[in-house]
């Protein structure tokens, strides 16, 4: 058994690393806040960017495993297995068109870009404050090389 001074010599030592646990904490909450002051924008379109992307990545792993169950399900109809395979192979090319396509625009000189290809439109979100009408220009010349659709199917969306 511990006798009285060394219970108080250790509720001290504790308390003390508690106030020097507290104190440090706050020393580098605010130099955390300090470096992120000027770029505190960018963390926030750099995680719309990196949150996109992930969420779009769930979600096509989730249908994907959903189409999968279809084909590989045998009481599937063979029309639904039919389906199933296609809208597979429509989504492997999707991703394969906007994977081409981001690094392209990227490529291009742009930081970071992310495209949404449907049957119809094509979307292209750009981390930029603004587009002039030249970078317009090589994003459409870009998406209208690669996919084949004309520039009235292509937006464009610059973000900070």
């Amino acid at each position: 058994m511990l006798g009285k001074k060394s219970k108080i010599f250790v509720l001290v030592g504790m308390i003390a690393l508690l106030v020097v646990t507290g104190v440090l904490n706050i020393y580098l909450n605010k130099s955390a806040e300090k470096a992120n002051a000027g770029t505190g924008e960018n963390l926030v379109s750099s995680d719309f960017f990196a949150t996109y992307r992930t969420d779009r990545t769930e979600t096509r792993n989730q249908t994907i495993m959903y189409l999968d169950a279809i084909i590989a399900n045998e009481s599937s109809s063979a029309e639904a297995v039919a389906q199933a395979e296609s809208d597979k192979l429509a989504l492997t090319a999707a991703m394969d068109t906007e994977l081409v396509l981001e690094g392209l625009i990227k490529a291009a000189g742009f930081e970071d870009a992310v495209v949404t290809s449907s049957t119809e439109n094509i979307n292209i979100i750009i981390k930029s404050p603004s587009l002039t009408s030249e970078q317009v220009a090589k994003v459409l010349e870009i998406v209208t090389a690669e996919t084949g659709k004309g520039a009235s199917s292509v937006r464009i969306i610059p973000v900070e």
